[in-house]
Order: structure tokens, then C-alpha cells, then sequence
């Protein structure tokens, strides 16, 4: 079952509207997929709408559907818009999250919490939907960190968040095989977006940058490469977390 090309896919990007999902849904719509943008709250609105504007000057359709994906109703509500919209969904990629950078014995329980349902309720039951609503021979791609593969202080509820995204994975790349459905994750180092830098000093900015190749932040133009791969010809790939960083860290 060999992945093909992107025109007329249909795709679910996970906060599609800016950064890496923005870039990814203008790229795949370029290819002529059908892009479902989801963002979460009136902050994102006008992303969301520039995105979709300019998934459809570049050759594809788009939609945007706002929702709280920790909530599971909203989540299934954005799998309804896509096959209502479309009439049914091939990828489904979420990369939303959530970056806090703070000391375990500094941690509130709200705080935990919270990171815990953006970074790992939320992506546990995008699986699950992904997996009631995908067609055959489907790819579901959730984004993750290369901190799961370093050995750091500070990032306990990022880093731990995410972690469990590796063993959901797993367990729906062995429940969704018999349909022919890939799941993976792609862990990239510390990229170069907004959600990084509030939460580092310059000096561990220029530390996490010396880390990888070129003295530099992992760059969302070469993420996206490696997600529309797993969305197509690297279909073979399944149950695996992919760590791309420029070897930042490595497991």
C-alpha cells in the first residue's frame, strides 16, 4: 500500500493556522490537498484566516474550524467538519502544544494540569478520533519534542506531557494496522517560533543553538518536509517517533 501524492487528500492540521501548522497547510494545499485549519480561540482567528486565504491561492481548498481540542467534544467537531465539508479525511497531523519551562518544585497543580491536557489529553483523543474517521491506508502524525530524548532540567511538564504521545502511537500503529493507517510522531529540536524564546534566557538560547548543525534553532521549513513524507511515500514508516534536530540529542 504504497503512499501517493496530495491532491485532492484530504488533511486535518491541529493549530493549522500559524508556525509549523500554518507553513504545513499552505505547503500540502499547494499539492492540492484539501486542508481542514483548526485554531484554538479569537487569538488565532485572524492566522487561521490568512492561512486559509493563502491555502487557497496556492492551488488547494481550506477551511478553518475553531476548537479547544482538550476538549473532546470539540475534537470529534473538527473531524466533523472534515468529512462534512469533504466527505471524509486521509491525514490527520496535530501540531498543537504547549512549552512551560519552570522548576519542579515551582509547579502549581493548575499548571500541571494544564499542560498535561494541551500536551497529552489532547493528543491522545486526536488519535482516537483520527483513528473512528480516517480512511484506509491513512497517516496520523502527532508533534512531539526531541526533549524526550535529552537528559534536562526545567522541562518536566513539557517534556513529560509529550512523552506519553510515544506510547499512544504505538498502541494505534498496532490497533489501526489491519486498515493500513500509519501513526507516527516527529520530535524536531527547539525551533525557531514565538512559543520557544519567553521561555529560555539568551544564554540558553545560544546553548540550544550550538547544539545542532550550523550553530542554529531547528527551522519549521525543515519540518515540514518530514511530516508530508510520512503523509505520503514514507507511508512504511509506523509506531515510530522520528527525532529531526540536526543532532541536538539522539536516543
Amino acid at each position: 500500500m504504497s503512499g501517493g501524492g496530495l491532491r485532492d487528500q484530504v488533511v486535518v492540521i491541529g493549530g493549522g493556522a500559524k508556525n509549523l501548522g500554518g507553513l504545513l497547510s499552505r505547503t500540502l494545499a499547494a499539492e492540492g490537498a484539501k486542508i481542514v485549519v483548526h485554531y484554538h480561540g479569537d487569538a488565532s482567528a485572524d492566522d487561521a484566516d490568512k492561512t486559509v486565504r493563502a491555502a487557497q491561492e496556492a492551488g488547494g481548498q481550506a477551511v478553518a474550524v475553531q476548537g479547544d481540542l482538550t476538549k473532546v467534544a470539540d475534537v470529534r467537531r473538527l473531524f466533523d467538519a472534515a468529512v462534512d465539508t469533504y466527505g471524509g479525511v486521509d491525514v490527520a497531523v496535530n501540531t498543537t502544544g504547549m512549552v512551560l519551562r519552570k522548576p519542579i518544585l515551582e509547579t502549581t497543580e493548575e499548571e500541571f494540569d494544564r499542560m498535561f491536557a494541551i500536551n497529552a489529553k489532547a493528543g491522545y483523543f486526536f488519535i482516537q478520533e483520527a483513528g473512528h474517521r480516517l480512511n484506509d491506508g491513512g497517516k496520523i502524525i502527532s508533534l512531539g519534542t526531541s526533549l524526550l530524548a535529552a537528559f534536562t532540567d526545567g522541562y518536566s511538564t513539557y517534556a513529560g506531557g509529550k512523552a506519553p504521545l510515544e506510547h499512544f502511537t504505538r498502541a494505534a500503529a498496532k490497533e489501526f494496522a489491519d486498515r493500513g493507517i500509519s501513526v507516527n510522531v516527529v520530535a524536531p529540536g527547539p525551533m525557531d517560533t514565538p512559543f520557544f524564546y519567553p521561555q529560555e534566557t539568551p544564554e540558553r538560547v545560544e546553548f540550544h543553538k550550538s547544539q545542532a548543525l550550523g550553530g542554529q534553532l531547528t527551522q519549521i521549513e525543515d519540518i515540514v518536509p518530514i511530516i508530508r513524507h510520512l503523509a505520503t511515500e514514507g507511508w512504511w514508516f509506523t509506531g515510530q517517533t522520528l527525532f529531526p534536530n540536526g543532532g541536538y540529542t539522539t536516543r
